[in-house]
């Protein structure tokens, strides 16, 4: 039954005491030479608060974790420092913020890793056509493929899913109000579902309870280090294929199953991402609406967003946030800008990663223009 809900009001979902239905959803900016986060990172995230939930960039969990340059981290205590003045500054404008936790695995390259080894992976499949963001072999910085991973031992997988405890506890300490797992985009938790990208033998491999056991025990190692399973969310992108993912005949059964599994936890919110804003495939008719009725916890959707398209999504109660990206990089008062339907600045794309500040926190809001 079709509600007339304003998606710039307040709103109560379950634990999330939010100022409106709009969300910032992660986007990697590499803007950490160090991988600390400082006072630019507190500034740019305090501009964009006008958005009632905040989802950070990727966060490294480890020193293995990552696959592009300059991203911050949270497993260190300068970097949980660090992300104390982000957190500080969002509070400060009223707006919640969630960290998001990643984990690349493949998508890769050895310029990214200690001491130059290989990345790991659920399997040692390359991803042979997609790129990292490394250093190249005369040391120059930009687009290199990614290396062939080392698929990770047992006792290996039981480590990460405690990098992602640990980072999840660190979180707690830098003042998020929650983490969000990227179990998306082709990244290493999305290795473990897909079959494709899942060769292993052990019991992370083979059937959907197997391949979908990395992702739940992350969740539950994060759940256990914040205290609360309502400090703890999770994006996935069914039916993506970014970075080399195919499709296979399970799919939708996968996220049957984990739609179950994350409905038992009664997490934060489940992000969806629907890929064909970048360029990838776009989620099939329907499959929403199926979704919603297999969780019937909070849904967030991001992914070529629009007000329109929100209001109409938000009031059919097929989700109940709407999530915007590359918009909220060139638009700091997103909210604004949908609220009155002024016109929105385009980003410029060659300026999305990077040490410079232009592109970053020059932007400005529509009545500065």
């Amino acid at each position: 039954m079709k509600t007339n809900i304003n998606i710039f009001e307040p709103v109560q979902l379950r634990s999330l005491d939010l100022k409106n239905r709009i969300a910032m959803a992660p986007m990697t900016r590499a803007r950490n030479e160090n991988g600390i986060p400082n006072d630019n990172n507190a500034l740019y995230y305090a501009q964009r608060a006008g958005a009632g939930l905040i989802i950070t960039e990727g966060t490294a969990i480890s020193d293995t974790a990552k696959g592009v340059l300059y991203i911050p981290g949270l497993y260190s205590e300068e970097q949980v420092e660090g992300w104390k003045k982000v957190t500080k500054a969002v509070h400060e404008k009223g707006s919640k913020i969630f960290t998001q936790l990643w984990h690349v695995g493949r998508v890769s390259h050895f310029s990214n890793q200690p001491n130059g080894v290989a990345p790991v992976g659920a399997s040692d499949i390359q991803a042979e056509n997609s790129t990292a963001w490394g250093f190249d072999e005369n040391g120059k910085e930009g687009f290199v493929p990614c290396s062939k991973p080392r698929a990770l031992a047992t006792e290996e997988v039981h480590q990460v899913v405690k990098d992602f405890g640990t980072a999840a506890k660190n979180a707690m300490k830098a003042g998020f109000d929650g983490v969000q797992l990227h179990g998306a985009n082709g990244y290493l938790i999305e290795q473990f579902l897909n079959p494709f990208t899942n060769n292993r033998t052990d019991e992370y491999g083979g059937s959907i309870e197997n391949r979908s056991r990395f992702l739940l025990e992350a969740l539950d190692a994060s759940i256990e280090a914040t205290g609360s399973a309502e400090k703890v969310a999770i994006r996935l992108t069914p039916y993506g294929g970014l970075y080399e993912l195919p499709h296979y005949d399970e799919i939708e059964a996968t996220y049957q199953y984990l739609a179950k599994e994350l409905s038992k936890r009664n997490i934060a919110f489940i992000d969806i991402m629907d890929q064909q804003s970048r360029g990838s495939f776009a989620l099939p008719e329907g499959f929403l609406e199926c979704f919603r009725q297999w969780y019937d916890g909070v849904i967030v959707l991001a992914g070529g967003m629009d007000r329109e398209k929100s209001e109409k999504l938000i009031n059919a109660g097929v989700i109940d946030i709407a999530g915007f990206g590359e918009p909220f990089i060139s638009n700091p008062d997103l909210v604004e800008r949908l609220k009155n339907n002024w016109e929105i600045t385009p980003p410029q794309r060659e300026l999305h990663y990077g040490l410079t500040m232009e592109g970053y926190i020059n932007w400005k809001n529509y009545n500065e223009i």
